[in-house]
């Protein structure tokens, strides 16, 4: 089984609505559906937007449905000039940028899992190869690297440098390294896409409203599309 999980409705919609034999139960007041989705068994949430959400639903997904692999569908911001609205990032590995204890001597973004330190907790490479494929064979322009998630929404082209200098990240959002946490926690390989919706501008909060749904289309054909090439 394949988990899929993005933060927002308009994020898991589109492949929600192709899915046979669905049931749908709710946890912990999070909506989980599972049935078939292009002839893989599957699950998908809307966890809502931020990093507790996330990890919340993540852990309950785990728990109550047991998938072999977890999917973090949905769109997110340029740190990079070289990102266009429509491409897409396929996360190498995530960091949470906003988590900081730098003042008691750490590492910007060092956070424990199961006891151990870490900044950058990375993705599943075999998942990372066959999305890659399945953009190629969408025709989607993709970049692999580092996605950096925080509690809030990043606007600003100074807040977006220096995240992007602090990190070498190249996109940023408000869920994808809570999920590769809870993950990595329960040793479940992840990934984490998104399909950029605001580029590097101080205009990219009018961006994101404009392009979201465009967006949000193109994560989700990038997610069926890998499920067809599973097959």
């Amino acid at each position: 089984m394949i988990g899929i999980i993005g933060a927002m409705d308009i994020e898991i919609d589109g492949l929600r609505k192709k899915m046979t034999a669905a049931e749908s139960r709710v946890i912990s007041g999070i909506e989980f559906t599972s049935g078939g989705l292009c002839g893989v068994e599957a699950v998908t949430a809307v966890c809502g937007i931020g990093k507790v959400n996330a990890a919340m639903c993540t852990q309950t997904m785990i728990m109550a449905y047991n998938p072999d692999k977890i999917i973090n569908t949905g769109v997110g911001g340029s740190l990079s000039p070289e990102l266009e609205v429509g491409n897409i990032v396929i996360a190498g590995d995530t960091v949470e940028h906003d988590m900081d204890t730098t003042a008691i001597g750490d590492e910007p973004g060092l956070v424990l899992i199961n006891g151990r330190p870490t900044v950058r907790v990375p993705a599943d490479a075999e998942l990372i190869k066959d999305l890659a494929a399945a953009a190629e064979a969408c025709g989607i322009k993709y970049f692999t690297g580092t996605v950096a998630s925080g509690d809030r929404f990043v606007s600003t082209v100074s807040e977006k440098k220096a995240i992007a200098k602090k990190f070498g990240a190249i996109a940023c959002e408000m869920e994808g390294a809570a999920i590769g946490h809870v993950c990595c926690a329960n040793c479940i390989p992840f990934a984490v896409i998104r399909a950029i919706s605001d580029s590097l501008t101080d205009g990219s909060a009018m961006e994101y409203n404009e392009f979201k749904h465009i967006a949000a289309d193109m994560s989700n054909k990038l997610v069926k599309k890998y499920l067809e090439i599973m097959l």
